[in-house]
């Protein structure tokens, strides 16, 4: 055991909310794209005519600019699924459930990694599916927050840095409350679910250049400041360790950088393996694209046995990273799902020798 945490048995990912859709690309197992999902789950058949399931669009997943995880896991007989982030707006994390007939009675927790809104805007939408579908529950959702809030958010692009927007607003700790939630403020590295899940603490950053989110403003004192919207302190990952197979890593967005990330993890977890790295990497944009070539090199030292790019990786970034880890570099996107089943800590082994070998 370590930080406070147990190795889970299982671990089922659902993305619920992404940039993209992937369905076309032949995915290994134990990743499954969203149509062999819906076509096994009472799809709507085509009596009159084929007698074949329908491939239904018009109730399938939709894309949204933001990132969703539901992550369940299992330890003995003890299960918890927790939203680790709620996408953008209403609509696709509301579409998006529904779409993939998620019952929402099951999530116990909502965990948010940062206080952006294309990671915070589906939170009181979320709260509404949870607490209709467990009509007569009286006790308030916890809701897993950093306690620094920013009062705003923009953007300022380089090189001028000039501040031309601003992000939606996030939800407010008070209309958390008011749609059932109850907000628990979490600076520091904690674990949850009877230890199957670890929420990081604020990433310290090592490498010289993953140096934040290159035109991220933050209002302050009544005017825009560069440096705390750059440096995004508030984010935060999450690791399932999967007995006999490893680290499985939710980092939503990156901003702290994907190697300070996984450098946090690995301390946190000395000597286990990385099995899995999911997430966006917030490597798009050609102010970022010198830090393509370092990020892969790190990534490959940590030898995953598969990283699943998403959200705000950008495509130059995704195309490096196939170049340089082949197929452990796996085109998700909203609807896939993942279904990781533990094994015994010598066959993993074993495994892991063969690969190396």
């Amino acid at each position: 055991m370590m930080a406070g945490t147990v190795p889970v048995d299982s671990l089922q990912i659902n993305i619920l909310v992404d940039n993209s859709i992937e369905w076309m690309t032949a995915l290994p197992p134990p990743f499954l794209n969203e149509v062999p999902q819906q076509l096994r789950n009472n799809p709507p058949i085509d009596e009159k005519l084929t007698g074949l399931p329908f491939i239904d669009l018009e109730n399938y997943c939709c894309g949204a600019h933001g990132l969703s995880f539901l992550i369940t896991t299992t330890h003995g007989d003890q299960r918890h699924t927790i939203l680790f982030d709620a996408g953008p707006e209403s609509k696709s994390i509301d579409r998006n459930i529904k779409a993939l007939k998620i019952d929402p009675k099951a999530i116990e927790r909502i965990v948010l990694s940062h206080w952006h809104a294309d990671h915070s805007g589906g939170i009181l939408t979320a709260l509404q599916l949870i607490r209709e579908a467990q009509e007569g529950v009286s006790n308030p959702l916890p809701v897993d927050l950093h306690p620094k809030r920013p009062i705003a958010r923009g953007i300022a692009p380089a090189p001028s840095f000039k501040p031309i927007a601003r992000l939606p607003a996030d939800p407010t700790l008070e209309e958390i409350k008011e749609a059932g939630g109850e907000p628990v403020l979490n600076a520091e590295g904690h674990a949850i679910c009877d230890g199957q899940v670890w929420v990081s603490g604020e990433i310290q950053r090592v490498t010289d250049f993953e140096t934040g989110l290159v035109g991220g403003i933050e209002w302050v004192d009544g005017s825009w400041q560069r440096e705390p919207g750059q440096l995004v302190m508030d984010e935060r990952y999450a690791v399932v360790d999967v007995r006999g197979k490893g680290l499985v890593i939710f980092s939503s967005c990156s901003h702290a950088g994907i190697v300070n990330v996984l450098h946090s993890a690995s301390k946190t977890f000395p000597g286990r393996p990385i099995h899995m790295i999911l997430g966006g990497l917030h490597l798009a944009g050609p102010e970022l694209a010198y830090r393509i070539e370092p990020t892969v090199e790190a990534i490959a030292s940590y030898k995953p046995d598969y990283v699943v790019p998403l959200h705000c990786t950008g495509f130059d970034a995704k195309v490096k990273l196939r170049e340089a880890l082949g197929d452990k570099i796996v085109p998700g996107g909203v609807g896939t799902g993942v279904f990781i089943v533990a094994v015994k800590d010598d066959e993993s082994e074993e495994n892991r020798n063969t690969r190396s070998g």
